[in-house]
């Protein structure tokens, strides 16, 4: 018996491997990215359904690939408007799909498709391969989303990137817990808000993901140049 279970661990490694070998493979092409995350609950005719298809849609007219969780909701929307834009085949529509039990179909506007067993490794995809992220409204799934990418900067586990919550109404009561009480407590400290922007303007979530990507090819022109100095 114990033979056999650890014969499934050994099989279940080789499995994580996969899909990490894949998604690195499938996405290594990907240079301007950004994450969208939101609800799988919310359907089209909710606003922010409709704000989260818009965003993708003017990203992706700026040369933005979109990556969401593929599923529907939130997903769907901004997987719609990648696809919707018709900007040519360098941008792409991603799905990271998840094997869920409920609440995952993948969604029908994704132009490049991965599917996962493993939450963990899926979320080393959205970060490895994202250069900003966008949080619509949602439940667990977008706030540990949010938070993994949180911890992984205030870490100095990977490199600052945008971090926008979009939907004051909806975002601000956690912002305000935050402050009133782990700051409060000395669990965190005030430069810690500096990653996070909270607006309900798609004008400036533009504006910003467009001038981070203005940086980092900054920031890789200035490399290149030392390499070869």
């Amino acid at each position: 018996m114990i033979e056999d279970l650890k014969g499934d661990e050994s099989w279940r490694m080789f499995r994580i491997i996969s899909e990490f070998t894949e998604g690195f493979d499938k996405l290594s092409r990907i240079d301007c990215a950004v994450s969208i995350f939101g609800s799988a609950r919310l359907p089209p005719e909710n606003v922010y359904y409709q704000q989260a298809e818009e965003i993708a849609r003017r990203l992706a007219a700026e040369g933005f690939s979109i990556i969401t969780g593929g599923g529907p909701g939130i997903m769907e929307a901004a997987n719609k408007g990648a696809c919707e834009a018709g900007v040519g085949p360098a941008v792409k529509s991603i799905g990271l799909n998840i094997s869920l039990p409920k609440e995952q179909r993948p969604n029908p506007y994704q132009n490049l498709t991965l599917e996962y067993r493993y939450f963990f490794v899926r979320k080393v995809m959205f970060v490895k391969h994202s250069m900003g992220y966008v949080c619509m409204p949602g439940g667990f799934g977008t706030l540990d989303e949010f938070f993994e990418a949180l911890t992984l900067m205030q870490t100095m586990k990977i490199y600052p990137m945008p971090m926008v919550l979009f939907g004051t109404e909806f975002w601000q009561g956690l912002l305000d817990w935050m402050r009133s009480t782990l700051l409060a407590q000395g669990t965190i400290s005030e430069e810690d808000f500096d990653y996070i922007t909270v607006t309900d303007n798609i004008d400036e979530i533009v504006t910003i993901m467009v001038e981070h990507r203005a940086w980092k090819n900054e920031m890789r022109a200035r490399s290149a140049d030392r390499g070869q100095g």
